[in-house]
């Protein structure tokens, strides 16, 4: 038998320890070296100048399998995760480890990191929303946004990757195109810091959006075990059902997702023919919108009580005529749904023009005629580049704007 001191509050291996208790320690110590910050400039996913590990990259078994490989008990990690995400305490650095032992928190100073973002910048828009703008460590920003709601709820739109592959041509941040994947850290942490920066303002951050800059399931290993933080019951604990993560529609990660997690899902439609969706967002030249929906319908049988959110960007002479609304009503057929009408928000080099509040109207009542749960989503943030489709920073390089079908051509001029 292994022999056992208790050292302030902790159990710690003595030198008495059986040669297989070390070989066990050695190797939980080693099992962990994929889990430090990324260099600066580096590529390499996992490694860090310092080898500190980032504690936010963990979900609680691997977070108490590293404790243990350091010879403390199950119970301190147990009181570390709640430091990290629950008591209010939010900690981003060792000074703010309340409760935790001496020899605790200074093995945790030693080998450990506990923030992976820098706040730069918060903008205030005209209607209350924030746009919080965060360095990473390779010099890399991305953009979150905080929306208040006057009945209660204040939901925070969170970034999946700097920049995206998916080139939607609606949406700014497609123009960076795709710079890098968030960590599970970078991810997670954004939640954090709205919950430090505005709690006391607006009250509990209630609800959290995967539709910040990215699309989330190209980057699904990190937005999954992120998700899965955010709703631990004792880590951020938020609800399952006002957690939703957006996808263009990649089809085998989105069957990955509804099979792997319990939060919502919604799916940025946008087009009720394939040759539109063709044009606007270029995913549907892979995973066409019959493959798309007709995954939807076999994954949701499965599903209990789950329905897919729609979201639908109106363009002026695009995707908004009333044969687009009755096109919509037979495509989501068969699918457990709501559907969200989004106006279009103008940014620079776009050449789409927003659908009129009216004719916005005009479309919704015919979805509801039909039987459809139809909300309009207005702007929040547009006049600070906060609003959906606003995020990002491309720079001097922009991915270029892929050319319109002939009949299209005279509604972008």
């Amino acid at each position: 038998m292994a022999t056992f001191l208790m050292r302030s509050g902790a159990f710690r291996l003595t030198s008495l320890s059986l040669h297989s208790s070390t070989s066990h320690l050695s190797f939980l110590q080693r099992s962990f070296s994929g889990l430090c910050r990324r260099p600066l400039r580096s590529s390499t996913p996992g490694v860090c100048a310092d080898s500190k590990v980032m504690l936010k990259e963990m979900d609680f078994s691997e977070l108490d399998k590293w404790v243990l490989s350091h010879g403390f008990r199950s119970g301190q990690a147990m009181m570390l995760w709640k430091c990290l995400y629950g008591n209010n305490t939010w900690a981003l650095s060792n000074d703010e480890l309340e409760g935790l032992n001496k020899d605790f928190r200074k093995m945790i100073d030693e080998n450990a990191s506990l923030k992976a973002l820098t706040v730069k910048d918060v903008i205030k828009a005209s209607d209350g929303t924030r746009k919080i703008l965060f360095s990473l460590e390779d010099g890399s920003v991305i953009e979150t946004v905080v929306i208040p709601c006057d009945r209660g709820r204040t939901t925070v739109c969170v970034s999946s990757q700097v920049g995206c592959a998916m080139n939607c041509q609606f949406c700014y941040t497609g123009r960076m195109g795709l710079r890098k994947h968030l960590s599970t850290a970078e991810i997670v942490e954004q939640a954090i810091h709205a919950r430090r920066l505005f709690t006391s303002e607006f009250g509990s951050i209630t609800n959290v959006v995967f539709m910040g800059m990215g699309e989330p399931l190209h980057n699904i290993d990190n937005v999954i075990k992120a998700a899965a933080i955010m709703v631990d019951d004792k880590g951020l604990h938020f609800s399952p059902r006002k957690v939703t993560i957006s996808t263009s529609g990649l089809v085998p990660q989105l069957k990955r997702f509804l099979r792997e997690s319990n939060c919502a899902l919604a799916v940025s439609l946008n087009a009720t023919t394939d040759e539109v969706r063709n044009w606007i967002m270029p995913v549907n030249r892979k995973y066409n919108l019959s493959v798309l929906l007709q995954t939807l319908r076999e994954e949701l049988q499965f599903k209990h009580r789950h329905k897919v959110l729609f979201e639908y960007v109106m363009l002026v002479g695009v995707n908004d005529s009333l044969d687009d609304a009755k096109r919509l009503i037979q495509l989501v057929q068969g699918i457990p749904c709501k559907i969200n009408l989004i106006s279009f928000n103008p940014h620079k080099g776009s050449l789409f023009k927003p659908t009129p509040e009216e004719k916005m109207i005009e479309f919704r009542n015919v979805l509801v005629e039909a039987g459809c749960v139809v909300f309009l989503r207005l702007s929040r943030g547009d006049d600070q580049m906060a609003a959906c489709g606003q995020l990002g920073e491309p720079g001097d390089y922009r991915v270029p704007l892929l050319r319109a079908p002939q009949q299209f051509q005279t509604a972008l001029l």
